[in-house]
């Protein structure tokens, strides 16, 4: 059998050499269908990890609570809506939520940064210091905002990675830096480690984070005190968040007074929540590609078919020549299905080196990143076969059931 074998699959690549032009045609659907899911599915890969380790950058343990999200003359607010959080919510949540590890409040404002000849437009945070503690985020130069800070309204600065980069020369140490934000100077008492984007597409490292007191009474102020823009919690193990939001939600409506009818007056998130979303976008898009790609799979599967019925009908007299002489049923239905086989393992092949290249060509010219798997590129491969054999069979079957009198008797 296994000579047979060797056998078919000798005639079969002398024959597609003999009619090379044929033989590509009949592989070019399925090196284009190949090709495409390996580039498609590669992609869709590298955002999916794109995306967690931008959710890791923040913690998956980490709660949002934005005011905004109310109902007001029957319209449906969307974030920063006429609701409010207060410090004093905050710090009953801290309170009140045993399982919440740490609680920070901020607000924020654009500003004018400003270091010697050099500004730059950015966002300014006023946070608490256990803010830092919550996104898992240390400095490279320099230390963090404390307790005692907060408390004197101290005017001190962190700064991000970009910040830097537009405020300070190459080399140049910005810890101990005086800047100016709104006219009013700010040593710099540390440099952030680099974040990145956020999951939303934002840089992370374009910011400055100074004292929340100061920033309510030196900087934003003070038309609305002890407003908190956003609220930033944590618990302990990331088991622990969705029992941790309903007790927030259960604090946050007995404060506020809402009556059971009526909808939240503000909204809750997580970094879950948010990766599961753009995880969701991002398999839909990739499902659709592949389901295009499978078009071209089938094309090129009937181009196989068609190839070998076209090659039934011209060696129907040596079919029946090999019937005459001895040769089996299945050996001829072997033999087609070998050739079938291996025109579509070619295309698989050659479409696996295209998708990878493909994939290689966007991460270096458009800068998406792409991520390669070893088990997909094996799928492919052995689906491809698996159109070959599918798409095979039918003329196969037919040159096995052709009559050996008639096949002698085909001009």
């Amino acid at each position: 059998m296994l000579m047979f074998l060797g056998l078919s699959v000798l005639n079969a690549v002398r024959g597609f050499y003999r009619n090379l032009l044929q033989a590509g045609l009949a592989v070019l659907g399925i090196l284009v269908g190949v090709g495409s899911v390996i580039a498609m599915v590669s992609i869709g890969q590298g955002a999916k990890a794109t995306v967690q380790s931008q959710i890791a950058s923040i913690g998956t343990n980490v709660i949002y609570v934005f005011p905004g999200a109310t109902t007001v003359g029957g319209v449906r607010t969307g974030l920063g809506g006429s609701a409010r959080l207060t410090v004093s919510d905050c710090e009953e949540l801290w309170k009140r939520v045993p399982l919440l590890r740490e609680v920070a409040w901020s607000k924020r404002q654009q500003n004018q940064a400003v270091f010697g000849n050099r500004n730059w437009s950015v966002q300014v945070f006023g946070v608490t210091p256990s803010f830092f503690t919550i996104r898992e985020w240390p400095v490279i130069s320099g230390g963090l905002l404390t307790d005692a800070d907060s408390e004197v309204g101290a005017r001190v600065a962190l700064l991000g990675q970009t910040v830097v980069e537009h405020l300070f020369d190459p080399g140049e140490e910005p810890v101990g830096a005086l800047i100016r934000i709104k006219n009013v100077p700010f040593r710099v008492i540390g440099v952030l480690a680099p974040k990145g984007q956020s999951s939303e597409g934002m840089d992370q490292d374009d910011v400055i984070y100074v004292p929340f007191a100061t920033a309510e009474r030196k900087l934003f102020g003070r038309h609305f005190p002890g407003l908190a823009g956003a609220v930033l919690a944590s618990t302990e193990r990331e088991e622990d968040v969705g029992s941790a939001v309903k007790e927030i939600r259960r604090v946050l409506r007995e404060r506020h007074r809402l009556p059971i009818d009526q909808l939240d007056d503000f909204t809750i998130r997580t970094q879950v929540d948010i990766g599961k979303v753009q995880e969701e976008s991002s398999h839909t898009l990739t499902v659709m590609l592949i389901a295009v790609a499978a078009v071209s799979l089938l094309v090129g599967g009937i181009g196989i078919m068609n190839i070998l019925l076209v090659s039934v009908t011209k060696r129907t007299r040596e079919i029946g020549v090999r019937m005459a002489v001895g040769a089996r049923r299945r050996q001829i239905l072997w033999e087609f299905l070998v050739e079938a086989m291996i025109l579509s393992l070619a295309g698989g092949v050659l479409g696996v080196l295209i998708g990878i290249c493909v994939a290689q060509a966007v991460t270096v010219f458009v800068g998406w990143p792409t991520r390669i798997s070893g088990q997909v590129l094996s799928l492919a491969i052995v689906f491809s076969m698996g159109i070959g054999l599918f798409f095979g069979l039918y003329p196969a079957n037919k040159a096995s059931r052709l009559n050996p009198i008639d096949a002698l008797r085909h001009e």
